[in-house]
């Protein structure tokens, strides 16, 4: 199954939380099935991007990089490859690469939705439209640095940065029960 085709059925079939999740979850699905190339970055009007919230593996902690182009902390993420097997193996492939963490779990359920407005690397203004997942890491995880990040680190779920987004926040919500 490709990225694409695994992303129309992930959110055809999931049940979202709430009306807002529910309204984005329609609006993407219409573009991706609107637009072939809608997970590729090439996809000037927007595109589909994956990411994992890493929780630690108490579940109490979550692991947030300093985003260099926006300049706050998010979750880990990024652009799909034409590589990836599905939308899942994207999420975990981005979560791997920025955390440098072996062994991360992903549940392959859909957590959220958001979609924001960006500056791609390709310097064309876009839109990601960002399909959102939960990952775990092993005990004793080390974290790694990757040349995508400012700074990467764990927070408490309790305690998110100062500035945090909303929707990341209601992500983290979502992902530990708070």
């Amino acid at each position: 199954m490709s990225v694409r085709e695994s992303a129309i059925a992930i959110l055809s079939s999931w049940e979202p939380p709430d009306s807002g999740q529910d309204s984005l979850r329609h609006a993407v699905l219409a573009f991706v099935h609107a637009r072939a190339d809608a997970c590729l970055r090439e996809c000037v009007p927007g595109h589909v991007t994956a990411s994992a919230l890493v929780l630690d593996h108490s579940g109490s902690r979550v692991l947030l990089t300093l985003h260099p182009r926006v300049g706050r902390w998010v979750q880990l993420g990024g652009h799909c490859d034409e590589d990836d097997a599905d939308i899942v193996a994207a999420a975990l492939r981005e979560a791997t690469e920025e955390s440098g963490i072996d062994g991360l779990h992903i549940t392959p359920e859909l957590a959220a939705v958001h979609v924001h407005p960006v500056t791609c690397s390709l310097g064309v203004p876009t839109r990601h439209l960002d399909l959102q997942f939960v990952a775990h890491a092993p005990a004793g995880a080390q974290i790694a640095i990757s040349d995508e990040s400012e700074d990467l680190r764990w927070w408490p779920a309790d305690a998110l940065p100062d500035g945090t987004d909303q929707a990341l926040a209601h992500l983290v919500a979502r992902a530990t029960g708070l």
